[in-house]
């Protein structure tokens, strides 16, 4: 099932495939490109605004956005990083990442930073498509340990990423604060050298 079309979307977008692109596959479309980082700031924004978990307490400014997403794109070329976008037709539904640990010692490992699905394209696969393919990342640049934590309350991503086999590791009680509201920050693994 498709999601309806969202403002700014055509028909054709609401019964388009999924299709999850690489940061390379992106760079090479130039239409896309140019308009990454305005759609991602959308997606970012509007979740944020609705009090999704997403490291922000208010939504994150175009060049926030823009300088981060070039950020990964670079590391990404380096193999230190993995960009992933998810499009339904033209439309820009959902993004993600990863990254590598940056000490020496923790280099072999890399930590999902950041999955974002368009509050329309909800309940449509998006998220674990997203996921999925940035685990295949993970898995084919030879990261042993890949790691994410997630607000406790947001109980649909914790249940996704447990479906595809990511455990928990960890809990800091009432940690995350918006506000006068406290949420535990849950940490979750998946160990790849498994998979191998």
């Amino acid at each position: 099932m498709n999601p309806a079309p969202t403002s700014g979307a055509t028909a054709d977008d609401a019964t388009a495939d999924l299709v999850v692109l690489h940061a390379r596959q992106l760079a090479a479309d130039p239409e896309r490109a140019a308009a990454f980082a305005a759609s991602a700031r959308r997606i970012l924004a509007d979740l944020v605004a609705g009090g999704a978990a997403l490291g922000w307490v208010e939504p994150p400014s175009q060049n926030e956005v823009a300088e981060l997403l070039a950020r990964v794109a670079s590391e990404a070329r380096a193999s230190d990083a993995s960009l992933r976008a998810a499009y339904l037709g033209r439309r820009l539904v959902g993004l993600g990442y990863w990254r590598r640990y940056a000490r020496p010692t923790h280099r072999p490992h890399a930590d999902l930073e950041k999955l974002a699905v368009d509050s329309a394209a909800k309940g449509h696969g998006v998220g674990r498509a997203l996921t999925a393919a940035l685990i295949a990342d993970a898995e084919e640049a030879g990261v042993e340990v890949l790691t994410l934590d997630a607000r406790g309350d947001n109980t649909g991503a914790l249940s996704l990423y447990r479906s595809l086999g990511f455990s928990e590791y960890g809990r800091l009680p009432d940690f995350v604060a918006v506000g006068g509201r406290r949420y535990d920050k849950v940490f979750q693994m998946l160990d790849l050298r498994r998979r191998r």
